[in-house]
């Protein structure tokens, strides 16, 4: 690792640069002023060269022109020095400067006449702290290069995802591929799995007083109002055609199930979405089917689709805006 000493008077920059080689240190900088340093750290950090890179500096507190503490302020000042461990040499009764430098972002400091052990326990000890802080650095441009990665394939996969041109949620077609996984899974694994089948009351009300545009303006809420009730990954929303729409729960029972039922029909009531002419309070409501199951051997999928159906249209039946469950699905 290599270590820049910076000393206005050549025989400390000679007997700070001797003790370091005798430890073995071989990459070793020396210059007399502050301003030399600058300018050097500004060569390499433009050049950008490993093996020009400064692990370490020692630096005088007392020089002319700029001072220690002065460089270390400047040093400190740079994103791309700042993480540079800088020791003080300072004389024993020099305590002001000291406070000084370690408030200008100095680490630590060695008391002149410098001890040989004192010197390279402090080096050791500030090149481990060097060390440390490039590999947590390192750890965290990988975690922000890998979550990039994960962002980009998480467009491409949505991407990939059939939709439904104008909600933006799902279309039928990735209805009945996620519906084929998640029975397959949830038969596997023996755990519950429930459908909710939602369809707007009267909704042809709104395209008829109000235009299509505004039919496709409230449709494109009421998905959005949905999808924010599908809190987990694994849940799906889907237009699943016209103004009906369908939910895929997976690992969710009968309770769960209805728990997100009530939350749908408190995303439509707060919608108020009303028809034009219409007296007030008279808003578009929303009417769904609810069917769970936990798959067996020779149960068949399309026994739920049929359950979630059937009960929407019972819901339908009884003057809508309001919530039918399946009591058997097999």
């Amino acid at each position: 690792m290599a270590i820049l000493i910076v000393d206005d008077i050549p025989v400390n920059l000679m007997l700070l640069e001797e003790m370091l080689q005798q430890e073995g240190y071989s990459d070793i900088y020396c210059v007399r002023s502050g301003q030399e340093a600058l300018d050097m750290l500004a060569t390499t950090e433009e050049a950008k060269a490993e093996e020009k890179r400064i692990d370490l500096i020692l630096m005088d507190v007392m020089m002319p022109g700029m001072d220690g503490i002065e460089t270390c302020q400047r040093i400190k000042a740079q994103d791309g020095l700042r993480d540079i461990p800088v020791i003080m040499v300072t004389v024993r009764d020099d305590d002001e400067a000291l406070a000084q430098a370690f408030a200008m972002g100095a680490t630590d400091y060695i008391i002149k006449p410098v001890k040989e052990i004192e010197l390279l326990a402090r080096v050791r000890a500030a090149l481990k702290l060097k060390r440390e802080t490039d590999r947590r650095k390192a750890r965290e441009q990988e975690l922000v290069a890998l979550t990039r990665q994960l962002d980009t394939m998480n467009r491409r996969l949505m991407q990939m995802v059939p939709r439904d041109s104008l909600t933006e949620v799902g279309n039928r077609r990735y209805f009945d591929e996620i519906f084929v996984r998640e029975w397959n899974r949830a038969r596997r694994e023996a755990i519950p799995l429930s459908l909710l089948m939602v369809d707007l009351d009267d909704f042809k009300k709104i395209n008829e007083t109000q235009g299509r545009d505004k039919g496709d303006e409230c449709l494109r809420k009421v998905a959005d109002a949905l999808s924010c009730v599908l809190k987990r990954a694994g849940d799906t929303l889907v237009r699943y055609g016209g103004e009906e729409f369908a939910a895929i729960l997976p690992n969710t029972p009968h309770g769960g199930a209805l728990v997100v039922a009530h939350e749908f029909m408190g995303q439509m009531a707060a919608l108020a979405i009303g028809y034009a002419g219409a007296q007030t309070g008279e808003a578009l409501t929303a009417s769904i089917g609810l069917a769970s199951i936990e798959p067996c051997r020779g149960s068949d999928m399309q026994s739920l689709i049929i359950a979630a159906e059937g009960a929407l249209y019972l819901a339908k039946g009884e003057g809508g805006n309001r919530i039918k469950v399946a009591l058997d699905c097999l």
